[in-house]
């Protein structure tokens, strides 16, 4: 079984990637399947694990979710990252803040992010 927790808050400053960084390799360390989705189109969390050019990544969070609008196939696994430390990454980057734009016309936009399961 899966769960999914999400580490959430409008304010900066707050240790939402510091701490979504240490308890998804700490998960990972006791066995547990992680993947770490950046939902952050400053693309710090993606930083934070090594990738220091997240703009320079072919697939990020933004390429996926452009796929599903346009109801484009998107292979499993794609744009996952691997980290070292055990856990994968859903990259993102500045494309992510054009994502609003998308949406605004979109039909059950706010359905669309489940589709990435």
């Amino acid at each position: 079984m899966s769960k999914i927790i999400a580490l959430a808050n409008q304010k900066g400053g707050v240790g939402k990637t510091t701490t979504a960084v240490n308890l998804g390799i700490g998960l990972a360390r006791q066995g547990k399947k992680v993947l770490l989705v950046d939902a952050d189109a400053q693309g710090n969390l993606t930083d934070s694990l090594g990738w220091n050019e997240p703009d320079k990544l072919p697939v990020t969070l933004a390429t996926i979710m452009t796929k599903i609008i346009m109801d484009e196939p998107v292979e499993p696994g794609e744009g996952i990252l691997h980290h070292a430390e055990g856990v994968d990454l859903m990259p993102a980057n500045i494309e992510l803040s054009a994502m609003e734009v998308s949406l605004v016309n979109t039909m059950s936009r706010e359905n669309r992010a489940a589709k990435l399961s």
